[in-house]
């Protein structure tokens, strides 16, 4: 693809978030509008919002490749986040809108006391900051291998540029206005997907009733697995998994609840719930299908398959084996997904900053909206700082566990949540964050020899529940000779 069409094609897609920007904020530079959109956001812009912002760049590219060795078993998964969004939807939504709460962090406050929210609020911190900071870095080596480094612009440049789209369209607006470029980006993610799999199955001549039963019939649509409960496709780890990553990951991630709080209204909250739910897995579906389909064209046409299969997409996208047309929808989605992941993120960020660690209310109201926006500029240069590290490792394998490392940080908000929910106790306060960093540990050391210890069992993401046990019995164990506590919202 000619760099002077790439970075036509993006000039044009930025210039109308730009304009979505300007229109959204130009009357209100509040605080509450930055934080939860004067909470008056319509359900159904955040339900297609949130299909954004809860696929990433990450998602774009890699799950079609995943389809190679794992087949459509992560289906299993999208499966178990049914359970997960109802019991969000059912019991954490209630709670957040009875507290009417702007944080989720809060809720620790009120329940455990200062020690427990900050460590909340620093887990969160942490894992987002590093997961969104490796999903922008993909999105900004595609940037730079497509646009930047054929004009001979370093790589430091690329990330300064793209953290900077991202402060110039949010640091205004904030939530109010990344509803509705996330929505703009959803609808462009989605045209981009089902673009692609059209485009593919042209070049294999394939009617649409020739794409499903080529894909149904192939090696890679097997979604079930129950042979081996060893395995890490085995069903019932997954669904169980695929549930409780649900509930971690989005309703106890105040990227994603954020969006929640700024509806009208718990029902509405509610309402937008249900209908993400039900679009996760036709999304999913075709995320796989496209994978199937890219295997398949590789093999009818002699095409080597790539070392990693994360490049599987972007080397048949960009490459000579299609039409052009398919390399400007695939930069078109992969741009969205990782900019309606991360400019989300980088909201979350800032408000969790501004009022779970700077504490706003300590500040004289005048200067909330300053202080704000400072928080804003910082969040956004750690954000760049960690991208170029990522770069400055430049191993697969470091970074790999660096990003492993931070999805490590969901089991004790899980366990945390989980014990102030379902529990009376009141643990010492000055323990909450050693448990919670002796916990990932503890899973690490696990996961590591479990081959080992339990005869060849291999832990996958159900690592995240034996996260969050750990947690929550070393919370019960800590509150021994403890009065029982005040629950709020009861």
């Amino acid at each position: 693809m000619s760099p002077w069409l790439a970075f036509g094609i993006l000039a044009i897609y930025f210039s109308i978030l730009l304009v979505i920007a300007w229109i959204t904020s130009r009357k209100n530079d509040s605080n509450e509008s930055f934080f939860v959109a004067n909470r008056t956001a319509p359900w159904y812009l955040v339900a297609i919002g949130m299909l954004g912002a809860s696929i990433s760049g990450v998602t774009f590219i890699s799950v079609p490749g995943w389809v190679g060795t794992a087949q459509f078993s992560y289906l299993q998964m999208v499966l178990g986040y049914f359970v997960g969004y109802l019991v969000i939807g059912t019991v954490l939504m209630p709670l957040y809108y009875r507290l009417n709460l702007t944080s989720i962090y809060t809720y620790l406050e009120h329940r455990f006391g200062t020690e427990a929210y900050k460590t909340g609020a620093v887990l969160f911190l942490v894992s987002r900051l590093i997961g969104s900071s490796f999903r922008l870095f993909l999105v900004s080596g595609v940037l730079q291998l497509v646009l930047f480094k054929p004009l001979g612009i370093p790589f430091s440049l690329t990330v300064v540029f793209t953290i900077f789209l991202i402060w110039v369209y949010t640091f205004r607006g904030g939530q109010k206005t990344i509803l509705y470029t996330d929505s703009f980006q959803s609808i462009f993610l989605v045209a981009s997907l089902i673009s692609a799999i059209v485009l593919i199955a042209m070049k294999m001549d394939l009617s649409f009733g020739g794409l499903i039963q080529t894909v149904s019939e192939s090696d890679y649509s097997k979604v079930f697995f129950f042979d081996d409960w060893r395995d890490k496709k085995f069903f019932f780890k997954q669904f169980i998994s695929g549930a409780f990553i649900a509930i971690a990951m989005t309703g106890l991630d105040q990227d994603l609840m954020q969006k929640n709080l700024a509806c009208r209204n718990l029902k509405d909250a509610q309402k937008n719930m249900f209908w993400f739910t039900l679009s996760l897995l036709p999304i999913n579906l075709l995320f796989l299908s496209l994978g199937a389909l890219l295997y398949l064209f590789a093999l009818q046409q002699n095409i080597p398959l790539p070392e990693k299969s994360d490049m599987l997409f972007p080397m048949i996208a960009t490459g000579n084996y299609l039409p052009q047309a398919i390399g400007i929808f695939f930069l078109l989605g992969v741009t969205a997904s990782s900019f309606a992941s991360a400019d989300s993120a980088l909201t979350a960020l800032t408000t969790s900053v501004s009022l779970d660690l700077v504490s706003l209310k300590k500040y004289p109201e005048a200067s909330h909206v300053m202080i704000r926006k400072l928080v804003h500029v910082l969040v956004s240069l750690v954000m760049a700082l960690i991208i170029l590290i990522f770069w400055d490792l430049n191993n697969d394998s470091v970074i790999s566990a660096v990003f492993t490392a931070a999805g490590y940080t969901y089991g004790p908000l899980l366990g945390l949540f989980s014990f102030g929910l379902f529990t009376r106790k009141m643990p010492r306060g000055i323990w909450v964050p050693v448990i919670c960093i002796i916990s990932p540990i503890l899973c690490y050391i696990i996961s590591m020899n479990s081959s080992a210890w339990f005869g060849g069992y291999q832990f996958s993401f159900e690592l995240l529940l034996l996260n969050g046990m750990l947690t929550f019995v070393g919370l019960w164990l800590s509150s021994f000779g403890k009065t029982e506590a005040v629950i709020p919202g009861k």
